[in-house]
């Protein structure tokens, strides 16, 4: 990658295509979903069309943690190693703390830490950089194209004797009112655009006519920059997670991203935000008085400083069970035509917040239900259905057992003890970091004897 500013440079993208182009895959969004979408279906022989709507470089609101479920991914893809010549924070535990102050520290597994599969922390304006940059060479490589500045305006949609089917995309490159209209079509469209993608609404609201966007699985969060945080200096050590007053039943996050530059943040399930007055109505207005008035973290942030204008507030669709699906778990999406990852088919943990794992697991899998050769004449109902069952198979106990975690911590006393005993015992550490590193280690968790004779019994 060479110098360190290698990430606020431009990325080239070649001629565009014209309009009318037919394509095997058009992947909407270039994140890192959307990028690894594009990278494994054009390693796979597809040729691809990458599309994203903004002109990199470009930053993205996010915690910027990359745990160590993506970095097989990221391997695998050809960007570990251009990761590891940038700037980076490498994450070697988790700090929990409960609303009572008590704070215990989770050590990853060493072994991962020590082959540099721990994970990661760093800006999402490197690392959505380095995951665009090598798919763009990727998809050109094999014969497709990267459009960036182009924004979706319809998901097209035909009507054919079996069933509603997705064709493609029409859309702007440039601003709306001055921007070049163009049309592209494919036997799959994947919906990478994040929590409002235009493909994911298209499949459950338009076509199906499901939920979409429910307040009790979306979590706000906001997000800053600091630099000078006390206790966040080095390259590598904790990143914190602490469930206070103040901001519960959400959290409050510190994530060092290099030597000197700390994420900070809080999040809050919207349905809950909503209940919220006065101060904790707001995220923003949380965040100014945790870092500047509270007793326990504002001393951190004395001789600290905010970046300016980094605050900025995103979403999180999470990727918890619905009590009564209307089809599919978490929710559908997928249909003849088109397949959702990541963020678009609401995959974000909604224990710790991350969701680029998850978006790499979910990018690969579509290249299991898709074969260019014979799904030329457009992309079947039949392996939607299989892959979004696929999907939840992969992920439905993480991602449950995530949501079961997220309810106790509502349950303050419950939190603060559990967090108590856990600082004092070491079985109970050992057993966490079993958890974060095993979705087998997670299932423990529910058992009520594992429980009674590992955190009761001395």
């Amino acid at each position: 990658m060479g110098g360190t500013e290698e990430w606020k440079k431009p990325i080239e993208t070649g001629p565009i295509p014209e309009s009318g182009d037919v394509f095997d895959v058009i992947v909407v969004g270039g994140g890192p979903g959307g990028s690894a979408a594009a990278s494994y279906h054009a390693m796979a022989g597809s040729r691809v069309l990458l599309l994203e709507k903004e002109v990199w470089p470009r930053d993205k609101i996010c915690g910027d943690a990359v745990g160590g479920k993506s970095l097989s991914h990221v391997a695998e893809l050809g960007v570990k190693g251009m990761i590891e010549e940038t700037p980076h924070y490498r994450v070697d535990s988790i700090v929990f703390s409960s609303s009572d102050g008590s704070e215990v520290r989770v050590m990853l597994p060493e072994e991962d830490f020590e082959r540099m599969e721990a994970g990661y922390a760093l800006p999402r304006l490197q690392f959505d950089y380095m995951m665009f940059k090598q798919a763009a060479e990727l998809v050109i490589k094999s014969g497709g194209a990267v459009i960036q500045e182009f924004t979706v305006s319809d998901v097209v949609v035909d009507e054919r004797d079996e069933g509603s089917t997705i064709t493609g995309v029409t859309g702007f490159i440039g601003r709306r009112k001055e921007g070049v209209l163009r049309s592209y079509s494919s036997a799959l469209t994947i919906g990478a655009g994040g929590y409002n993608c235009p493909v994911a609404r298209t499949i459950t609201e338009s076509v199906y006519e499901e939920p979409f966007r429910e307040a009790e699985h979306f979590c706000g969060g906001y997000r800053e920059y600091w630099t000078g945080v006390e206790g966040c200096d080095g390259d590598s050590g904790p990143i914190e997670i602490h469930f206070i007053d103040e901001v519960n039943p959400g959290y409050f996050w510190i994530f060092p991203v290099n030597e000197n530059v700390v994420n900070v943040g809080v999040g809050m399930v919207i349905s809950e935000q909503r209940k919220q007055v006065g101060m904790r109505s707001s995220l923003k207005k949380m965040q100014k008085w945790i870092t500047g008035e509270s007793d326990r973290f504002s001393n951190r942030f004395k001789k600290a400083q905010m970046v300016e204008g980094s605050g900025r507030g995103w979403q999180l669709p999470f990727g918890s069970p619905r009590k009564s699906p209307a089809s599919f778990q978490p929710r559908r999406n997928a249909m003849a035509g088109a397949m959702c990852v990541g963020d678009s088919a609401s995959l974000v943990d909604p224990f710790t917040g991350e969701g680029i794992g998850n978006a790499l697991l979910s990018a690969k899998l579509t290249t299991r239900f898709f074969d260019s050769k014979e799904h030329s004449g457009g992309f079947p109902e039949d392996q939607a259905t299989a892959y979004m069952e696929a999907l939840w198979g992969e992920l439905g106990n993480e991602l449950s057992n995530s949501y079961r975690l997220q309810g106790m911590v509502k349950r303050k006393r419950l939190m603060s003890w559990f967090v108590r005993r856990a600082s004092k015992k070491p079985k109970i550490g050992e057993i966490l970091t079993e958890m974060i590193a095993s979705k087998e280690s997670q299932e423990d968790l529910y058992s009520k004897w594992f429980l009674f004779k590992t955190i009761v019994l001395p």
